[in-house]
């Protein structure tokens, strides 16, 4: 008989909280528990504190049918998972003659005298499935409490991973059964958070299996589809089946999957429909240009870029007007698309795009900082668009980049 498994991870251990190390073992924990198909809904960290652990532990009892506790497990007085376990379920402790044996011969193979705390390490609790550590000292344990099932085991990831690996995913798989978790990420530009999610509210508010699950990171925003299903195949059919009814209300301003971010993609159009760019960066110093060129092939669509910082480049090399400046500034609507015609035509390509703006933190010609006029220029005529971003000189030179990325998206798409 198989049952739903709702998993809960707590690591153990003050050294955690001080960020001395990185809780690596709650990751590779819910990463090998999605790919078997069981569901993980918390992580807690908790420091070697017996009020607190016992407080993190009732919690977990009242929440979770699976508990996996990683470190407390050790020598020293303040390893004490065992003791808060005890305090909240009264079972006994006896030391596992095994494991005790294994500590016992390890210190005898070394020539060296085994300290009496090194018994701790052997405690387990009477009646448990006891987990062989294969690669360390103290054993894992395994121990049903009320219907829920709660796993002891080693900090040390490598200790910690055999043990997971070679007895507590058969188990729980047993229970459990054959299932996976697949998940794919869709990527979006040119739509808020918010808009996104009020978009797709209705389809979010009904989602059980697969689930959809919007964020936004650097440059876009995403929407993470997981199903969990028998088989890898069926699962994929249910999230190929929501994301096709997730493209039909947003189609428009997806731009691709996973890891694929929106420069690849314009890159990968550009290549598409044979068409080069040139830039002409004045606010991003060859931001635009150096993002192109991260891609392997880049000469076959990067005519070149000019950085125009100083006036007299934008005038003498890339011939904007003196008017131009003298009347409306070298930050304005007028001089962007100047900028970006004369670079396509000067450099023969088939865009031209242009970044001019004010970085901060002091105003230039009476515009704030943050201010940013982003021009592109093809065939069809030049278009300019104005943006005011938040951020201190490098997060408004990289969000100018981005939008103009954006922009060459929506262009090209």
């Amino acid at each position: 008989m198989t049952r739903q498994l709702n998993t809960e991870i707590i690591a153990v251990g003050t050294e955690l909280l001080l960020g001395q190390i990185a809780n690596t073992n709650a990751q590779w924990l819910s990463g090998e528990l999605a790919g078997n198909g069981i569901n993980t809904y918390y992580h807690t960290v908790v420091g070697d504190n017996m009020d607190r652990l016992t407080a993190v532990f009732e919690r977990a009892q009242q929440r979770s049918n699976v508990v996996l506790v990683t470190g407390g497990l050790g020598p020293t007085q303040d390893d004490l998972s065992r003791e808060a376990f005890q305090q909240l379920t009264d079972l006994r402790i006896v030391e596992e003659k095994d494991s005790l044996q294994k500590i016992m011969d390890f210190y005898r193979d070394q020539g060296t005298e085994m300290t009496p705390n090194n018994r701790r390490q052997a405690r387990v609790f009477e009646g448990s499935k006891v987990l062989p550590n294969k690669v360390g000292m103290a054993p894992g344990n395994l121990v049903v409490y009320k219907d829920v099932i709660w796993i002891f085991m080693p900090g040390v990831p490598k200790e910690m991973k055999q043990i997971f690996s070679d007895e507590v995913i058969p188990y729980l798989k047993s229970i459990n059964g054959e299932m996976v978790i697949e998940s794919k990420v869709l990527n979006f530009t040119g739509i808020g958070e918010s808009v996104l999610e009020h978009t797709l509210e209705e389809l979010i508010r009904t989602q059980h299996n697969p689930t959809i699950a919007p964020l936004a990171v650097k440059g876009k925003i995403t929407v993470r589809v997981s199903a969990k299903a028998e088989t890898k195949e069926k699962a994929l059919s249910m999230i190929e089946k929501t994301k096709k009814e997730i493209l039909s209300h947003i189609g428009r301003f997806y731009f691709g999957e996973g890891s694929m971010t929106l420069e690849e993609k314009v890159f990968e159009l550009l290549k598409e429909r044979k068409m080069s760019i040139a830039s002409a960066e004045s606010l991003t110093a060859g931001l635009f240009t150096s993002n192109i060129v991260d891609n392997s092939g880049a000469s076959a669509i990067l005519k070149g870029g000019v950085v125009c910082y100083d006036p007299a480049v934008k005038r003498q090399v890339l011939q904007v007007a003196d008017e131009t400046i003298r009347i409306h500034g070298t930050v304005s609507e007028q001089c962007a698309k100047e900028l970006a015609e004369n670079v396509r035509d000067i450099l023969g390509s088939a865009i031209g795009i242009s970044f001019t703006g004010v970085a901060g933190p002091n105003e230039i010609e009476g515009k704030k900082a943050g201010t940013v006029y982003i021009g592109i220029a093809t065939e069809e005529g030049t278009k300019v668009s104005k943006f005011v971003f938040a951020g201190d000189r490098k997060q408004v030179r990289e969000r100018a980049v981005l939008k103009g990325y954006e922009l060459l998206f929506t262009f090209l798409k």
